[in-house]
């Protein structure tokens, strides 16, 4: 298993760096093997494609960001989480700039909603009192945080992760406030 593992990593340093330099869709699994000295069989023995290599460097990091985070946290945690997973976003911009302009059936783009409609959902369900969140409030929801984040990874100069969690977090409690207060008004509205 750790054979396996040193292996992957390789290959995932080899994709990585070769991103740095060129376009993914000029990218091939022969360079990705030459740049760490492995032959192709090695690479097909642990992906399926270069796809499945993006999507498991993603998994792999994105996992040991969350396997120490307790996500039955208070509100403020919620923010500090947030903010501690768009700064893992940000240390690795160029990496995921790129994979989010990948096109096409295998793109990283459906694999990054797939991943975190999940997290998603829980957190929109701890909100509405542990109730059962149907499909259109989770794409409703899921689409806005989802589009806000690869809008924000995709721009070439991204804002830091403090200053755009806060932009996110003013915005949304801005949002929350109004609505509140505008419903407050129509229950005291005489009719």
């Amino acid at each position: 298993m750790a054979d396996s593992n040193i292996t992957k990593r390789a290959l995932a340093a080899s994709l990585k760096e070769l991103m740095m330099e060129q376009p993914f869709d000029k990218i091939n699994v022969a360079q990705i093997c030459e740049r760490c000295n492995m032959n192709r069989k090695s690479f097909y023995y642990h992906f399926k494609d270069k796809y499945d290599l993006v999507n498991w460097i993603f998994d792999t990091e994105f996992i040991e960001l969350l396997k120490h985070e307790n996500l039955s946290i208070s509100y403020r945690e919620h923010w500090v989480f947030i903010e501690k997973i768009c700064g893992y976003f940000y240390q690795n911009h160029s990496f995921y700039r790129k994979a989010l302009q990948i096109k096409g059936q295998n793109s990283f783009s459906d694999h990054f909603q797939e991943y975190m409609r999940p997290f998603i959902a829980e957190r929109i369900s701890s909100l509405f009192g542990g109730e059962q969140v149907d499909e259109f409030t989770l794409d409703f929801f899921g689409d806005a945080v989802i589009c806000t984040m690869e809008r924000w990874l995709r721009t070439k100069e991204c804002m830091p992760p403090e200053q755009f969690v806060e932009k996110v977090k003013r915005l949304t409690e801005k949002c929350a406030h109004f609505i509140c207060q505008e419903m407050s008004q129509m229950e005291q509205a005489p009719f």
